[in-house]
């Protein structure tokens, strides 16, 4: 895990260097730009398929009747946004080392607290801090936790 979290503290910084000042925004721009070309794409098909053909009236589908439309959105964008990161694979590793169920309740945990900071604050920091700042702020706290890692070993005796 010492050497997954130095080979991506360097590779964020490595990253961070070479960003352009403002071709962030310019990404970011065109992300917007595409959710919102998607989430009129989306009303229409809704639109679309909830029509009763003999009443002509509208009929809301089952499933978002239980879930709204933005739930399912932000579950699949961050469950495929998720799957297979780097967070993933160094919980892997962290969970063959250590508890797993301590490393469990502490993946749901963090992972939860980190996307309620990001909802919360994102709009926020978006406005102020470039992701090139905040990516060289990742890669530097990933060698903090490489450098952790090589310092705090984990007791052998623990079950």
């Amino acid at each position: 895990s010492t050497a997954l979290f130095a080979i991506f503290g360097f590779k964020m910084l490595w990253e961070g260097y070479h960003m352009q000042p403002g071709g962030a925004q310019e990404e970011i721009e065109e992300v917007q730009a595409d959710l919102r070309k998607r989430d009129g794409e989306i009303d229409k098909e809704v639109h679309l398929m909830a029509a009763d053909p003999e009443s002509g009236r509208h009929k809301r589908q089952n499933i978002l009747k239980l879930v709204s439309r933005i739930f399912l959105q932000a579950f699949t964008l961050t469950f495929l946004a998720e799957w297979g990161d780097r967070s993933q694979l160094t919980t892997i590793l962290l969970a063959a080392r250590e508890d797993i169920y301590g490393v469990m309740v502490g993946g749901i945990v963090g992972h939860s607290m980190c996307t309620g900071l990001a909802v919360m604050g994102g709009r926020f920091v978006a406005q102020r801090i470039s992701v090139r700042t905040v990516t060289l702020i990742g890669g530097a706290v990933f060698l903090v936790f490489a450098v952790s890692a090589l310092i705090f070993t984990p007791l052998s005796g623990e079950a």
